[in-house]
């Protein structure tokens, strides 16, 4: 039988523990809400409601994922010919990173001003030093 999560070197409890507690998303065949639910072993059997209207009626969905990338690997995959929707600009990390790409294709440094003031836009304070924006 294996080592309870307590036994174990403190670098490989979070693993452990994160294989008792998985969680599940359902999609409510009721309602239409999307829920996320952790379920422990001994809950396995129990069957979840919707948070919203109550029902029982769900349906084990496909989670969603994130991949982290670095600044580096999404400049070297950005394609600067590419058309962009809106989406792409609602995302703060993709702020000056055209300029960025276009600069290295070119094979012109911006510079570390611009590095700060990229950075600034995409934390929002660029906006904050603007008088009357507060």
């Amino acid at each position: 039988m294996g080592r309870r999560a307590a036994e174990l070197p403190i670098e490989n409890r979070s693993t452990i523990l994160s294989l008792r507690m998985p969680i599940f998303e359902y999609e409510c065949g009721s309602c239409g809400a999307t829920l996320s639910r952790v379920v422990l072993g001994s809950e396995k059997a129990e069957q979840p409601q919707c948070a919203r209207c109550g029902s029982a009626n769900l349906n084990r969905v496909m989670s969603a994922f994130a991949i982290h990338t670095s600044e580096a690997s999404r400049l070297a995959a950005f394609d600067t010919r590419a058309p962009r929707d809106d989406t792409f600009y609602k995302d703060s990390r993709n702020v000056g990173l055209w300029a960025k790409k276009r600069a290295q294709e070119m094979g012109v440094s911006l510079g570390a001003k611009f590095d700060e003031t990229v950075d600034a836009a995409r934390s929002g304070s660029l906006i904050k030093d603007i008088p009357g924006n507060d």
